[in-house]
């Protein structure tokens, strides 16, 4: 067997690799990541033509796109998706959905409790714990500088 160098394997490897355009991804992803928001828009837009207030619109849209985002992973429809949209089905809230419901569906055979339960927050645990934190702390500080008389 030849011994190649270090350099020849890379540049080896480097003639090997599928070649990826980040443009291309970048734009899926855009655009993805708009149709998800244009769909959430026309969601909103039906829920305020039946005359509901604008608290109980913010709250039944995020909670339809949610339900949106765990029913297309439990079809497996979202993976078909994102292997097209890429990071466009990552930003939006049915992306957080996935990443709830994956986690829930592949556990989901070692038992609702240890299995569904315990593994169901896997990806999306560390978000809330570091988002809320983040938040609480952001609202500390502003209250302390509304105290001051900054604001």
């Amino acid at each position: 067997m030849k011994n190649i160098t270090k350099k020849d394997y890379n540049e080896y490897v480097f003639q090997k690799m599928p070649k990826s355009s980040v443009f291309i991804k970048a734009l899926r992803a855009f655009a993805f990541g708009g149709l998800f928001c244009v769909a959430g828009q026309i969601i909103m837009n039906l829920y305020e033509a039946y005359g509901l207030g604008e608290k109980h619109v913010a709250t039944l849209t995020s909670i339809t796109m949610i339900f949106i985002g765990g029913l297309l992973t439990g079809l497996n429809v979202y993976d078909n998706i994102a292997k097209v949209a890429g990071a466009g089905t990552i930003v939006p809230i049915t992306g957080f959905a996935n990443s709830i419901v994956s986690p829930a569906m592949e556990f989901k055979s070692e038992g609702y409790v240890l299995g569904l339960g315990a593994k169901m927050f896997v990806i999306a645990g560390p978000v809330l714990v570091y988002g809320i934190t983040t938040s609480v702390f952001c609202g500390l500080i502003y209250a302390m500088i509304k105290g001051i008389g900054l604001f």
